[in-house]
């Protein structure tokens, strides 16, 4: 399995915090608005399926994966 990258479009991100939610390790909001903040851009394999469901999950599609390579 190949690395990937986390990437987040924080003007797009409405605040929902789905993606907190399901992987906190990796994902936080921001105190004063709730927008998206990546903790980590490069998750660990055991985490990768539950980041790729948290990209899919994104409702207002914020969140993408790039290969690291």
């Amino acid at each position: 399995m190949s690395a990937v990258r986390v990437c987040a479009d924080t003007g797009v991100c409405v605040g929902s915090g789905q993606c907190a939610l399901r992987v906190p390790e990796v994902f936080d909001q921001r105190e004063e608005d709730g927008v998206v903040v990546v903790l980590d851009e490069h998750p660990p394999p055991s985490l990768r399926e539950a980041v790729h469901q948290a990209v899919l999950g994104c409702p207002s599609g914020a969140l993408r994966l790039e290969d690291a390579d």
